[in-house]
Parts: structure tokens; sequence; C-alpha cells
């Protein structure tokens, strides 16, 4: 797998062509005035750019980074000074009566703690694992938005489809009006006939309204992915249901052998991270001493002590009321819940890959049915009911119910390809999977 480098130079290298490949359709010099297109692949290098929860998931790395960061800094020393016996401005030495010559008594004080029973080394190892954890829900919020660019482009793609279908059987059924408009001032067709075919056109047309406002509610519920800023005005998509129906069967590749998907390993670190801060909670029963230096000027002589002393101790607290027994219990309840999503996350892996696996076995079986045999088929009774029925040799009722039958086998044709590609998405998805080594280089 790339380093992360690698990964963010592709996206900003691809990001750049974009730039260049929108400016001559949207600039001042701009040579034609068609709608930009977007390619599936497009729009997922768009939403790894500038989506809001990825580009939130990668703070959070930066957070945890930091995080890491204060837990391997030592903590200051403290530095106290007291001056007693200080008397009025008369009082001055035989030396003078500058400060430092004044029979003042000043002590200066180092102190530093030392933490201690593996403190240090426990808080850092929950760090660790945070910006594990954290690197993991990266790549987690990459996968799902991936999945979901890809899910929404594809409802984006059926909902066009649909008006396009919705609209050609309102255009079959205009023309078999207009026939039916001729054979009836012929005589040879009843005027009920005629509006009855009228109507199925309109209801026709106002299916293919209903789906073009599908079709503008998906682009935006896209759009949003996308992130900031937004995609050309007016893009239109140039990858179609069939060819990414297709190509997904050729993009599904057997599971790895080893690795995790990264929900997996930030629960597995999230663990972990609970197990250091459990131990580090029990440490801290043991009181970290405070070591301490002291210099001490006395007044001048005559007279004894000297006028210069040292003096080193330590100090300690003394764990009599408080020993760390509340935190201890809370650590080890969240050491339990995170066992517990540890658990869930393995088992809602597998739920996942083995739910996409029958799903898209299922959807690529269906679609294929639908393109070779249902779809042509209807297509064929259509158009064969149609030309006896401009002869004479059908009924109305055979021509609405063969047109009824040929236009809810191409929406059906639509749907089976979307899910196609759509449970492929899924199945991708759900095997992703990363290893603890390449989430460590990463």
């Amino acid at each position: 797998m790339r380093s992360s480098v690698e990964t963010w130079h592709a996206l900003t290298i691809a990001s750049i062509f974009l730039a260049f490949s929108w400016t001559p359709a949207f600039g001042q010099g701009a040579v034609t005035n068609a709608a930009p297109k977007l390619s599936l692949a497009d729009v997922r290098r768009l939403a790894l750019l500038h989506n809001w929860d990825l580009l939130a998931a990668k703070t959070g790395v930066a957070a945890a980074a930091s995080q890491l960061m204060q837990a391997k800094e030592f903590p200051n020393p403290t530095l106290g000074i007291n001056t007693t016996d200080i008397a009025g401005h008369g009082e001055a030495t035989s030396i003078g009566n500058a400060y430092w010559d004044r029979s003042y008594d000043t002590i200066v004080t180092v102190s530093q703690l030392i933490e201690i029973a593996g403190k240090r080394r426990n808080r850092q190892a929950a760090a660790r694992e945070g910006v594990r954890g954290a690197k993991a829900r990266f790549y987690d919020a990459k996968r799902i938005l991936e999945q979901a660019i890809t899910k929404a482009y594809l409802a984006f793609l059926l909902a066009e489809e649909n008006v396009r279908t919705l609209t050609q059987s309102s255009g079959y059924m205009q023309r078999e009006a207009d026939i039916a408009h001729a054979r009836n001032k012929a005589g040879d067709l009843s005027d009920s006939d005629t509006k009855q075919i009228l109507i199925n056109a309109e209801q026709y047309q106002l299916q293919a309204e209903s789906a073009a406002a599908n079709a503008s509610q998906a682009r935006a519920q896209l759009e949003v992915l996308l992130g900031n800023p937004p995609p050309p005005p007016e893009w239109t998509p140039s990858d179609s249901l069939e060819l990414l129906a297709n190509e997904s069967a050729e993009e599904i590749a057997p599971p790895p052998a080893s690795g995790a998907r990264p929900d997996v390993l930030a629960a597995d670190a999230d663990l972990r991270a609970a197990e250091a801060n459990l131990k580090l909670q029990r440490a801290l029963r043991v009181p970290d001493p405070t070591v301490q230096v002291d210099y001490e000027r006395n007044p001048v002589p005559p007279g004894p002590p000297p006028p210069d002393t040292f003096g080193v101790g330590v100090s300690f607290p003394l764990p009599i009321w408080n020993r760390n027994s509340g935190a201890i219990h809370a650590a080890e309840a969240a050491r339990e819940q995170s066992e517990v999503a540890l658990g869930k996350a393995r088992a809602q892996a597998m739920f996942d890959m083995t739910n996409a696996q029958i799903a898209y076995h299922e959807a690529s079986q269906r679609s294929r049915r639908y393109q070779q045999q249902i779809g042509p088929q209807a297509s064929q009774v259509r158009e064969s009911v149609s030309f006896a029925y401009e002869k004479g040799g059908a009924s109305l009722v055979d021509l609405l119910d063969a047109e009824r039958t040929d236009n809810d086998v191409r929406l059906a044709t639509a749907q089976a390809l979307s899910d196609t590609a759509s449970a492929a998405a899924d199945l991708r998805a759900a095997q992703t999977v990363l290893s603890s080594e390449d989430l460590n280089q990463r």
C-alpha cells in the first residue's frame, strides 16, 4: 500500500487536473458551453479532498498526535524563593546597605517531580494507541465515504435513467395516440380508446417529472458529500449504470488473508489504550516523590551559622485518604466497554462481508437476466403488439399491457444494474482491510 505522502500527492495532482479540466467550461475564455462531465472516479477524488467528515477525521489524527507529544513531555521543575528576617532600611551590615549586603535570611529551592511505577510509560502507551485509533478512524471514514459517494452517484444515475425511461414510454404512447387519432377519424377506432391512450401517455409524463425531482434530490445529496468547494454547476455524470455494473464485476477481488477492517483496528486500539490507562490508574496509587535542592544564605557574620548552606530533601503525598479507587473502577469499566465494542466490530465486519457477498451475487444474476433475456423479450413484444395494433390485429388492452410491461422491465433493469454496482461498493467496503504494520507506517 502507498504511504500517506504518496496518497495525498496523488490526490493533489488529481485536484489540479480537475481544476484545469473545468476551466474552459466556466472561465471567461470558455470555448464551449457544454456542461462538465464527472465520472465516479472524479467525484471520489473530489470527496477525498473536500468532504467535511474526512477533514474532521484528519484533524482527529493531529489532535491525537498532540496528546502523544504531551505524554512524552517531562513535568517542569519548581523554583521557590523565600526571604525572612527582613529588617528596616537602617538595618545594614558592616559591609554595606545593598540588598545582598543586608542581614536577610534567603532560601532558594528547586524541586522536581519524578514519576515512578511505570506511570510515564503507560501514559505514553495509551497516547500511542490513541494515535493508532485516530488513524484507523480516518481510514474508516475514507472507506465509508467512498462507499457513500458511490451509492449517491448510482442513485443519481438511476433517477436520471428512470426519467429517460418514463419519458420514452410517454413518447411511445403519444405516438400511438397520434395513430389512434387518425384511426378514429377513419372510423376504425372509438373515441374512448384514443382518450385511454392519451391518459396513459400523460401518466408516464407525470411519473417522469416525479423521477426528475428525485434526480435533483439525489444530485443535491451527492454534492453535500463532495464538500466545499462544490462541483461546477450543471455538471452531468459521464458514467452509465451499465458501465459501472459491468466494471464492478472486474473490480471485485477476494478478501485479503491478513489484516482487519479500519473500524476493527480502531476498536482494537481503543481496547489497548483502555488497558494502558487501567495500568496507569493503578500505578497512580504509588506516590510520586518530589526531590528538592535548597540553597540558604544566612545573615552575614559575626556569629554562626555559616553564611551559605545547601540542603537536599524529598517529599511525597501520603496515600491515606485517597487510593485512586474511583479512577481505577472507571478505567476497568472503560476497558470492559472497549472489549465489548471490539467484539461487536469484528462481528459487524463479518456480517457486512457475508451480507454484501449475498447481495452482490443476487443483484448481478438479476441484472444479467434482465439484460440478456427479459429486457429484449419485453421490447420485442411491445414492438409486435404495437405493429399489430396499428394494423387492427390487436386490442387496446393488449397494447397498454405490452407497453406497461416493457416500461416496468426497463425500470427494473436499471434498478438491477444500480443494485449490482451498489452491492459491489458494499462488498469493496466490507473487504477493505489494513494490517497493524500498515497503520503504523501511514
